[in-house]
Parts: structure tokens; C-alpha cells; sequence
């Protein structure tokens, strides 16, 4: 059970003290306060965990301080839609805002490799008006004897280039607490030039401590890739244990997962979740084409894979892509297999502006039918 408390209703108020004070009838149900930020007001949210089906509803609603009581079947607490007439979908980070109607591309390489490479990079976002991109600087490998990343040496360089061509935001893979704390130290000593999207890869999609290590922290929004064998219940899971830490700015990201029965693709693109993520959850909804496909092969069309498999995502509301470019994939020294031409990127940013907006022409015409509809009865 969630209760919502009134403006200016907290913790400390004579009035949430008189709810603590009719909770402590039921001992086996634990209270847990959550304060919130929307775009026009905090919401103060109390948890109420445990067997509640014995608490009367009628009476916690009546209580001085409540605005509202709700019983919650969910399994997601925290990211489900309950609250989200008082609390908008998704949040503003570094003057971006994501939600579930934005739209944001994250392009650049999987890995960063060297500066001329990652200068290139955002000169080329700042030139076709990108201000999100992708750096990995801690890398997980399947073999130990790949490249896994500089770690966190590049950081000054990367955020002082990102600065430097007015990106705000950077997707970037941790591993561990420590990555967080050195990208937060990083930052604070270069002056805070770009904004940090921290990261949590495949591999770590069930990494719990980690999961609560990203959520107990609010300086940063977190993108959570579903777990590549996880099930979609799972995975949303373990957003849910990033929340309950107390960060709720989530991105959620498909990123194909792990079957036979996906070759020749690396995995089986999973995007037709993408509306079905939205509708469970109040998280803004990533695709990644680069892992889901994992080459660049061409259709008989002349189209790449990437291309359909980005256009599965965007044409059902994909309100991010993470993509791989790099100005010379052949020296790439990690995916490059996968990593787009600026060339490509180009191709690739003028197919996805077509599916974005035949999203939004589907979405136009299925309200106006909607509208005409009522009307007539």
C-alpha cells in the first residue's frame, strides 16, 4: 500500500506522526518514506510493506495529511504508474529531458580509445545538433586479453572534450562503486563540463549491490540494460531495486537477448517490448541496435540490419537509442565490427527522424479516431 501525502506534508509534520502512531497496530508492516521531486512539486510517498490487506483504506484516506491511499498489486512499487498524476513521467538531467515522449540518440564508440578519436566524435554529434553520446571508459570483456577500457584516466580528457563540443549527457558502463566515485571526482575536478549517465551493462543486470550502489546515489540518472538472459520481469526487477535505494530517474534499455535462435544477429532483438515496458513502468525506453544485430550486414534493399532493427524500435515509441560510431571502425579497439561510419551515422540519424515520425503520425491518428469516437456516441 502507497500513501501519497499533501503538499507540504512530511516526515516530520504532527500529521504524519498520528499515521505512524494508527500504523503501530499492525507490527508486521514495515514503513518506508520516500520524498519525491516532480516538475512542479515534491510528493512525500509512505511505503507501507508487508500484509496490509488487513489495513482499512477508508481510514488511512480519511487521515489529516493524506491526499491519497492506494493499494498497489504490482510488483513495482517504485517504477510503476500509480503516481503519475502528481509525480510526470521521467526527469531533467543537465538541461535534457527524458520521458516517455522525448527522443534522444546516444552515439559514439563502445569503448573510448584514443582523444583525437573521441574529438572527432563530438565534433560530429555537435554537428548534426547531438548533445548525448556513449563512451565506455570500464569495459567488461568475454576474454580477459581484450581491451577493457582505460578506466578512469580518460575521464579528464573525455569530460573536458564533452565540454568542449556542448554535450550534456554521457552513457557510461559502471562496474563497480569505486567507477562511480571516480566519475564523480572526475567531474567535480573539471568543473562539471558534461553530465553522466551511469550505466549498468548485461553482465551486471542481477549485480544487487551494484544495483543499490547506482540507486543510493541521485547526482546522476542510471540506464539499466536488461539482463541478456534475464526475463522482461526480472530485469524490470531489478530497476525496481535501483529505485528502492531512492533513485527513480531510470532509462530502461532492450538490448536484445541471448538465443540461439538469433544468429546471424548476436541476439534476438527483443524492441517489440518497448510498449510493454511503458505501460508497466513510468521509465523512459532505450533500444540498442549496435548489440542486438552485432554487424553491419546489408538487406537486398540496400539498408542495414542496424537500420530495420533501429526502426523496430523508434516506429513503437523508443524514447533513446544507444548506437556505436567511430570515425575509423576499422581501428576501433573494441566492437568495431558493429561501430557506424559517420557516414552511416548519418544515413542512420535521416532513417530514424522518418520512423520517428510515422510514430508520431500513429499515435496522432489513433487519438483522433479516439476523439471522433466519443463524439458520435
Amino acid at each position: 500500500m502507497i500513501l501519497i501525502l499533501q503538499p507540504n506534508i512530511d516526515s516530520s509534520s504532527q500529521e504524519f506522526q498520528r499515521i505512524r502512531e494508527y500504523l503501530r497496530q499492525f507490527p508486521d508492516v514495515k514503513v518506508k518514506v520516500l520524498e519525491l521531486q516532480g516538475e512542479t512539486r515534491g510528493v512525500s510517498e509512505v511505503h507501507l510493506i508487508g500484509p496490509t490487506h488487513n489495513i482499512p483504506i477508508e481510514v488511512l484516506q480519511s487521515m489529516p495529511g493524506v491526499e491519497m491511499a492506494i493499494r498497489v498489486s504490482t510488483k513495482y512499487r517504485q517504477i510503476g504508474r500509480h503516481d503519475i498524476h502528481l509525480v510526470p513521467v521521467g526527469f531533467t538531467y543537465n538541461g535534457v529531458h527524458f520521458d516517455q515522449d522525448s527522443f534522444h540518440v546516444f552515439a559514439g564508440p563502445c569503448a573510448v580509445d584514443t582523444p583525437e578519436y573521441v574529438e572527432a566524435t563530438f565534433k560530429f554529434l555537435k554537428e548534426h545538433g547531438l548533445v548525448t553520446a556513449r563512451m565506455g571508459a570500464y569495459k567488461p570483456r568475454t576474454s580477459p586479453y581484450d581491451f577493457q577500457g582505460h578506466g578512469a584516466k580518460c575521464l579528464p580528457w573525455v569530460f573536458e572534450l564533452a565540454g568542449k563540443y556542448g554535450i550534456k549527457v554521457i552513457a557510461m558502463e559502471v562496474l563497480k562503486e569505486q567507477h562511480i566515485d571516480e566519475i564523480q571526482e572526475e567531474l567535480e575536478k573539471a568543473g562539471r563540463p558534461t553530465g553522466v549517465m551511469l550505466q549498468i551493462g548485461t553482465r551486471n543486470a542481477q549485480n544487487f549491490e551494484l544495483l543499490k550502489a547506482v540507486g543510493s546515489q541521485t547526482d546522476h540518472p542510471v540506464l539499466y540494460k536488461r539482463g541478456m538472459g534475464l526475463t522482461l520481469e526480472e530485469s524490470l526487477n531489478a530497476c525496481e531495486y535501483i529505485a528502492s535505494a531512492g533513485n527513480r530517474n531510470i532509462v530502461f534499455c532492450l538490448r536484445g537477448v541471448k538465443s540461439q535462435m538469433a544468429a546471424p544477429h548476436r541476439n534476438l532483438v527483443d524492441f517489440a517490448h518497448v510498449p510493454v515496458v511503458k505501460r508497466l513502468t513510468r521509465l523512459p525506453v532505450c533500444v540498442d541496435p549496435s548489440h542486438s544485430v552485432g554487424s553491419k550486414a546489408h538487406g537486398p534493399d540496400g539498408l542495414m540490419e542496424i537500420f530495420h532493427a533501429s526502426a523496430q524500435g523508434v516506429v513503437v515509441g523508443a524514447n533513446m537509442m544507444l548506437v556505436e560510431c567511430h570515425p575509423e571502425p576499422e581501428a576501433a579497439w573494441c566492437d568495431g565490427q558493429q561501430s557506424l561510419t559517420f557516414k552511416e551515422m548519418e544515413q542512420l540519424l535521416a532513417d530514424i527522424a522518418v520512423m520517428r515520425e510515422a510514430y508520431e503520425k500513429r499515435v496522432e491518428t489513433f487519438s483522433r479516431s479516439m476523439v471522433e469516437d466519443m463524439t458520435k456516441e
